[in-house]
């Protein structure tokens, strides 16, 4: 299988550089894959697609402000850290990073943290090693006399990490936050989910529809593109997911009634289909890493429709996409999104894939 296969162009004016307000005011594309059909909505509509005793997974991992702006301490340059995620195996308060200017932060190097805002906040880092991505393993530590913890001084003095293709201003940081995000520790939102309002969950709820929720926290993989031609020679990243005793009985039961499990996004069918894969198709309380890759011939075990935004080309998410609905629909689905001037990506439009 080929990555430049599931490739495509598009306008640049239909990436969603700001979020549409009220949030499920934003288009719903849904695709009926026995049928082929497409229909046109509005995601506040979604309601008329689920029956009473469907299952609504959604991933809860909130996104920290991860992208931290500082000065090497020995020679006062800039210097700008992304936090991709927590290596709690390496240690407390170790983090897997981007740096930027890579070639000049070596093994050793020391960081210091700040916002003039708040001069009374410090946060020191040390680079302790390369990743074979090329990224940097460091420790972060509060600076003498700082009274708050590692993740209280990231929390302070970070910024919001908007992925590369948004050039817009974010006015309001909770935009990019989905209304039940509750644990931190993603560095990119899942994105899905941001179309729901408190409102029209409740009003699911109303309409015998349960939600549950999983937890994997998104790493800025999730924006890289397939570097390899032939798929099978990429390398998944591994990422951290939680399932719970109590969704994992949520989901036993609304399968063994015959409802539907409805994923909210693509890291919600990752954790889904990574517990199934664990435990040879039953769902189980879970709470390690994954390195799931699923694309087209996979065989999903546990979901049965899927919310999702539409996706980069060349990426993972796609693959995924495809291996749900068909190649031939996705790319039927995309043409007419196009047609219909869609909005593309975190902040854009979403489908519905019964």
């Amino acid at each position: 299988m080929k990555i430049s296969d599931f490739d495509y162009d598009m306008p640049p004016a239909l990436i969603a550089q700001t979020p549409i307000e009220p949030r499920d005011a934003s288009r719903l594309l849904v695709i009926n894959r026995a049928s082929g059909a497409l229909e046109h909505q509005h995601f506040r509509d979604i309601g008329e697609y689920l029956r009473p005793g469907d299952l609504l997974i959604a991933n809860q991992s909130r996104v920290i402000p991860a992208r931290l702006l500082g000065q090497r301490a020995e020679t006062g340059g800039t210097v700008e850290v992304l936090l991709l995620a927590e290596r709690k195996d390496l240690g407390p308060d170790y983090w897997e990073t981007l740096v930027r200017p890579g070639r000049r932060l070596h093994e050793g190097s020391r960081l210091v943290f700040s916002h003039e805002a708040l001069p009374h906040l410090v946060l020191n880092a040390e680079i302790l090693q390369r990743t074979e991505a090329g990224g940097r393993i460091v420790r972060l530590s509060p600076a003498a006399g700082q009274s708050l913890s590692v993740r209280q001084l990231v929390e302070q003095l970070g910024r919001m990490p908007l992925p590369p293709y948004i050039h817009e201003t974010l006015t309001d940081p909770e935009r990019y936050q989905t209304v039940y995000a509750r644990i931190s520790g993603s560095a990119a939102a899942p994105t899905a989910g941001l179309h729901f309002t408190p409102g029209l969950l409740e009003h699911l709820r109303k309409q015998g529809v349960r939600v549950g929720f999983v937890t994997l926290h998104v790493g800025l993989d999730t924006f890289r593109p397939v570097e390899c031609e032939d798929v099978s020679e990429h390398k998944m990243h591994s990422e951290e997911i939680e399932l719970d005793a109590p969704t994992a009985e949520l989901i036993n039961e609304t399968r063994k009634a015959g409802g539907r499990i409805v994923a909210v996004g693509t890291t919600s069918v990752r954790v889904l289909e990574s517990v199934a894969g664990f435990y040879n198709g039953r769902v189980e309380p879970y709470q390690e890493a994954t390195r799931l890759f699923i694309t087209p011939g996979y065989r999903f075990q546990v979901v049965d429709a899927m919310i999702t935004n539409f996706h980069l080309p060349r990426s993972t998410l796609l693959l995924l996409v495809s291996a749900f609905a068909s190649k031939a629909l996705i790319e039927q689905a995309y043409q007419e999104a196009m047609r219909e001037h869609y909005r593309f990506f975190s902040f854009g439009d979403a489908m519905l894939i019964l």
